[in-house]
């Protein structure tokens, strides 16, 4: 349960300095007034989970090797810290209080910034042997090298969105793009909504590249429900259809049907309560 709720804006200018002066200055009195026995971290990046360092983060520079940690335990008065990848803890939430709360094994995706993936397994985010793992959005969709996050993140479906309403002008979704100062995936969900058909296109390109990719997800885990999560599965009903259009043929007949599709339920909550989690199981396995 979400008892505090801080949200902070981040001065890209500042990168990792900045984000973690503004956790410096809230941590200790946050962790204070509620009481915590424990925190739990989900970072948008590679994570060794063992240690909680940082591998790197994509987007945001100065997090390379980072002790986050240790660092955050020790600023916070000494509480057990767990980290582990947003993706990993966002579908630790949904297994456990969202989309897949009624099924046993779990892959959840989030479509932001870039495309993470997870994998919970009876409770547990299942971890391989190195320091990170179901790294959905690097995985090719093609041998010229071209990654899913290339083709399916927020960014990169912002750049398609530009590129096409260059070529197309006079439709709604064009028409939403060039009057707002918003990122343009933000108005795909109000085109579809006039059955715009360049909206519907990118639609439809989006769920063919990432219906493929989970096959692949599909062929090696055989999860039994599949959740899509991030600021681009806002899009709702339609992205969702297409991304299950384009998983069903490429699934292999001995897994068919293939897993259903789902948008995740606890919405933009889906970190923070997949990090309360992670902070319960790492507080109970120490007792």
């Amino acid at each position: 349960e979400i008892t505090h709720r801080l949200r902070l804006s981040v001065d890209p200018n500042r990168a990792a300095e900045g984000i973690r002066e503004q956790i410096a200055g809230a941590l200790p009195d946050l962790a204070r007034e509620s009481g915590a026995s424990a925190i739990g971290i989900g970072f948008g990046g590679p994570t060794n989970w063992r240690t909680g360092d940082i591998v790197l983060s994509h987007h945001v520079p100065g997090w390379s090797e980072f002790p986050l940690g240790s660092w955050t335990a020790k600023i916070a008065g000494g509480l057990p810290t767990f980290v582990d990848n947003d993706a990993n803890v966002a579908c630790l939430g949904e297994a456990q209080r969202g989309a897949g709360r009624d099924h046993s094994s779990v892959f959840y995706v989030t479509l932001g910034s870039g495309v993470g993936g997870g994998f919970v397994q009876d409770g547990r985010i299942l971890h391989g042997g190195g320091a990170t793992e179901t790294e959905i959005g690097h995985v090719r969709l093609d041998r010229a090298g071209t990654i899913v996050e290339s083709r399916c993140s927020g960014w990169a479906v912002d750049q398609r969105i530009r590129k096409s309403i260059t070529q197309q002008p006079t439709g709604e979704l064009a028409k939403l793009v060039s009057t707002s100062a918003a990122p343009p995936a933000t108005h795909l969900a109000a085109a579809l909504a006039t059955s715009d058909p360049l909206a519907q296109k990118i639609i439809a390109e989006i769920g063919d590249d990432l219906g493929f990719a989970l096959s692949h997800v599909t062929q090696l885990l055989s999860p039994e429900v599949i959740v899509i999560g991030g600021g681009l599965s806002l899009v709702g009903a339609p992205l969702i259809a297409a991304i299950q259009n384009g998983l069903n043929p490429h699934v292999m007949e001995a897994l068919q049907p293939a897993p259903r599709v789902h948008s995740a339920g606890l919405v933009e909550d889906v970190v923070p309560v997949g990090a309360l989690l992670l902070a319960a199981q790492g507080l109970a396995a120490q007792t």
